[in-house]
């Protein structure tokens, strides 16, 4: 299996295309803390601040980033733990490419076909 029909390939370009947004977004986000730090250096209160900001505030914005960061990492994780796994590579090995322990990885590949027999 590779390229397109690679599904640890889609997901790494979902996770990449998850990373542009996040810092688009995230940029925004500077630059709408750095005016609300002008505001209240400029004498307004933070009930003035907080009661007028325009959607998405910015911590909405910071919560949606690393909610949305967390999935595509996640789902990235688990179809490189797949295609690992499907190249013969251990569940010891896979935790040591990873950084994680072996019961982590055998939780992620557990998950994975959880959702696939559900699905079924």
């Amino acid at each position: 299996m590779t390229g397109d029909t690679d599904e640890a390939v889609q997901a790494l370009v979902e996770l990449r295309a998850g990373l542009e947004r996040t810092i688009t977004a995230l940029g925004a986000a500077s630059v709408r803390a750095e005016e609300l730090i002008e505001r209240r250096r400029n004498g307004a209160s933070w009930y003035e601040i907080v009661s007028t900001e325009e959607p998405p505030l910015v911590i909405e914005t910071i919560t949606q980033v690393l909610d949305d960061l967390g999935e595509l990492g996640s789902r990235f994780r688990r179809e490189e733990a797949l295609a690992l796994q499907r190249e013969d590579v251990s569940i010891t090995k896979i935790g040591e490419l990873f950084r994680v322990s072996r019961q982590r990885v055998s939780t992620l590949l557990q998950g994975t076909r959880g959702r696939a027999e559900a699905g079924a």
